[in-house]
């Protein structure tokens, strides 16, 4: 019987397995140092703001994996040992198999900062991250400061956590404006203010020049490069983006980039090796997409599609039209299609913001046709079905606005604002014309 054996049980792995196992009888090994059990990723932070046990976060019970025939093996692995198939582990046992899926996911990134590997210094990503986090800053008579390093969606989580506790934080971002990269200014800036609002000392222009270390080897202060100010603080959150986790890959014979290279078909360059999730590199990027996206949705969806190859039916990954979800405290944010944080060559951005200064949107559009080509949403839920239908049927921004009311999600006795967005739009309209 053909052996699958599948490297990483995060949302990639295990959706792969979960497929396979629906289209055929073939033995399936899922092997992770992690966890025993596949949990969610995404809800760690609730974990540790109370809101949620960790048996919450485990989409299924504990004996799904037996009544479907799914193995679980709890080790590290060192080495992919492709000419003879099989997996070699940190206490040298191996194992053998005919396919391989990697999904070996992301590590926190690290720049070489002076102190960054000293005790209480430490990314949020994984199972034993969120554990530390406990050990760090379990109340702030322990941790009476923290500083965060790195301005992205794992930042603004880190710092939602720690002040559930009442500990105080610094949050170095590296950037003039709060994910300035990828929002327009009138979003990063609305954001800049919500985080100041919830009592997080934002530091904008703000690089990491070095951690010091206490007499015990320990984190005690965090020095800005600017300015050489030194951040007294019991715990460092280096939330820096991610990176692909393919170190043990080196000498393997597989391809790597910053990942693991794949085609539109999720394999590699050798045989029978497949690679999906955070830690596969497209080597032509699908669209406006990046070559690699550290992202839940694509990660499923690549499971979805390697299963499909794996049992007789070759299929290439097609992941439609981009769409992402995220919360910055209070302010839930959804995008769907393309919003760069500046208008390209032949686009124009419409921005709305509401007076209370946490809801806001903005719609881009193609300028020489009108065509919509993306929105993104503070603070007003919209959805997901209604814009991937119109982003696939081409629709005008005029067209988009004025029916802006179909999308909405948001629940029963919640304040409407598509006419205050239509007039707000049309007006502009009128100016620019």
């Amino acid at each position: 019987m053909e052996h699958i054996v599948i490297l990483g049980n995060g949302i990639s792995g295990v959706t792969a397995a979960r497929h396979i196992r629906k289209h055929s009888d073939k033995k399936i090994t899922i092997v992770s140092a992690e966890t025993d059990h596949f949990f969610s990723r995404t809800a760690l932070m609730y974990i540790y703001m109370g809101h949620m046990n960790f048996e919450h976060t485990k989409p299924y019970e504990d004996y799904f994996w037996k009544k479907n025939r799914i193995e679980l093996v709890r080790g590290y692995v060192t080495a992919v040992e492709h000419e003879k198939k099989r997996l070699k582990f940190a206490d040298n046992s191996l194992l053998d198999y005919d396919k391989l899926i990697l999904a070996v996911g992301s590590k926190p990134n690290k720049f070489g900062w002076p102190g960054q590997d000293l005790e209480g210094v430490q990314g949020l990503y994984s199972y034993q991250d969120l554990e530390n986090l406990e050990k760090n800053a379990p109340n702030n008579k322990i941790c009476k400061h923290a500083v965060i390093v790195g301005g992205g969606l794992i930042g603004i989580e880190l710092a939602e956590m720690l002040a559930s506790r009442a500990i105080p934080v610094t949050f170095l971002v590296r950037e003039s404006s709060f994910w300035n990269g990828v929002l327009p200014e009138g979003e990063s800036a609305m954001i800049n203010r919500h985080i100041k609002n919830h009592h997080i000392d934002l530091r904008l222009s703000s690089n990491l020049r070095e951690i010091i270390a206490d007499e015990n080897g320990r984190a005690k202060a965090a020095v800005i490069d600017e300015t050489g100010e030194e951040i007294a603080c019991d715990i460092v959150g280096l939330t820096a983006g991610v990176s692909p986790n393919v170190a043990f890959l080196k000498d393997s014979g597989i391809e790597l980039g910053r990942g693991i290279k794949v085609n539109r078909m999720l394999e590699t360059n050798i045989k029978d090796i497949y690679a999906i999730g955070d830690c596969a590199e497209q080597h032509e990027p699908i669209g406006s997409r990046r070559p690699i996206e550290a992202v839940w949705y694509t990660g499923r969806m690549m499971g979805e599609t390697v299963a499909q190859t794996i049992c007789g039916n070759p299929t290439e990954y097609k992941p439609g039209h981009w769409f992402n979800s995220a919360k910055f405290f209070d302010i839930e944010y959804q995008t769907y299609g393309w919003v760069f944080s500046k208008p390209r060559e032949n686009e124009t951005h419409f921005h709305w913001k509401h007076e209370d200064d946490t809801k806001c949107i903005t719609v881009c559009t193609k300028t020489s046709t009108g065509q919509f080509l993306g929105i993104n949403t503070f603070g007003i839920r919209m959805r997901h079905e209604v814009f991937d239908r119109w982003l696939t049927e081409e629709r005008s921004t005029d067209y988009v606005m004025q029916h802006l009311r179909e999308a909405n999600f948001d629940p029963e006795f919640y304040k409407q604002f598509e006419s205050q967005i239509l007039s707000s739009y049309v007006q502009q309209q009128t100016v620019n014309a």
